[in-house]
């Protein structure tokens, strides 16, 4: 497995209990949970806040999503807008499935005996 870098700290994550993945703008970016809370708290415009993409509200809002995308492609609700919101909804859910397929599949689920994080 090769190592996943903190993009706030630069720190290596050591598993994925103390993973999260964010997104902003079209890019995903992997943090530890505390550099992440950290980030959070300095974020005061709403354009420069980091969307956590794996967790419990990135899975609830990935299965709104796909539910979403699935209704307005294969119903014809609002005709060609309803396709286009369908496709705009798979975003959230494009972006869930290559956190867990290049960031979160490579890192262990869980380390035993593991050092504090470092704040230094």
């Amino acid at each position: 497995m090769t190592a996943i870098y903190c993009h706030y700290c630069s720190r290596e994550i050591r598993d994925q209990d103390e993973l999260v993945t964010a997104s902003k703008w079209f890019r995903l970016k992997a943090f530890h949970y505390q550099c992440y809370q950290d980030l959070e708290q300095e974020a005061v415009l709403v354009s420069n806040v980091w969307v956590p993409v794996n967790g419990m509200s990135g899975n609830i809002s990935s299965g709104l999503m796909l539910l979403l995308s699935i209704w307005m492609l294969t119903a014809n609700t609002w005709g060609f807008i309803g396709d286009a919101i369908g496709v705009i909804a798979l975003y959230q859910v494009i972006l869930r499935i290559l956190s867990l397929l290049i960031i979160e599949n490579r890192l262990p689920k869980y380390v035993e005996n593991k050092k504090p994080l470092d704040r230094g």
